[in-house]
């Protein structure tokens, strides 16, 4: 191969890698695209708290069965058990 056409092959690529790039740049820039990112940003917030909600039961429940086990009378000092919600859908 000669070196013409090893650095045209390389322009052309470069070329079509901006070309790429610059499409999705004025995509993320437009309104349906802001639109996109704050849904993207909204479904991984709602992740965010689901995660952390079952996280924060798991441990309430791994908690109050090592105090159970431990002490049985602590029964009736303890508060109910919380009850993990369902995640809220948006309209």
């Amino acid at each position: 191969m000669s070196a013409r056409l090893v650095w045209f092959v390389a322009g052309t690529a470069a070329g079509v890698y901006g070309s790429v790039k610059a499409k999705r740049a004025a995509y993320r820039a437009s309104m349906p695209g802001l639109i996109d990112q704050a849904a993207a940003l909204g479904t991984g917030v709602r992740a965010f708290r689901a995660e952390l909600a079952e996280g924060k039961h798991s441990k309430e429940h791994q908690l109050r069965t090592h105090l159970l086990a431990s002490d049985p009378d602590l029964r009736l000092a303890l508060p109910e058990p919380s009850v993990p919600s369902e995640p809220k859908e948006l309209p």
